[in-house]
């Protein structure tokens, strides 16, 4: 079961990338979907990732929940590596500076109720599968 949502989440950031937006902003359980681009740390290489986000003014909030794993996304160390990337809204690309935060900060739990609504209560749900505390990456544009 794992594996379909995995192809099912691949094919939905094959077609937000290969229409060029047009489709999959909301496609997928109707929650809004960016593209988050950063460079690999390691690597050099371009990386795209298809994720809900929710708005915090004119800041992007995505979660790095990795479905609740015990190891965060690879991106997440990408971001926090270089916090300079881009994301794509709909068919807009806009650079922004990234930022991990966690909950020791005093905005913490305020962007984590508006990320968690939008999907649902999903994260909340991962957070009680993993004992790490799951960022909240706020995304700013530049």
């Amino acid at each position: 079961m794992a594996d379909l949502f995995v192809n099912v989440l691949r094919g939905h950031q094959w077609l937000y990338e290969k229409s060029g937006g047009l489709v999959g902003h909301r496609l997928l359980f109707g929650n809004p979907t960016l593209l988050l681009r950063t460079v690999g740390r390691k690597s050099g290489k371009d990386r795209t990732n298809a994720l809900t986000y929710a708005r915090d003014g004119k800041d992007y909030l995505v979660t790095a929940s990795n479905g609740g794993s015990v190891r965060p996304p690879g991106w997440l160390a990408n971001v926090k590596a270089k916090g300079d990337c881009e994301i794509q809204v709909g068919s807009e690309r806009i650079a922004v500076t990234g930022r991990a935060t966690y909950p020791d900060d005093p905005e913490y739990a305020r962007r984590w109720a508006l990320v968690d609504k939008v999907n649902g209560g999903r994260y909340s749900a991962y957070q009680e599968k993993t004992s790490r505390p799951i960022a909240v990456v706020v995304l700013s544009p530049r």
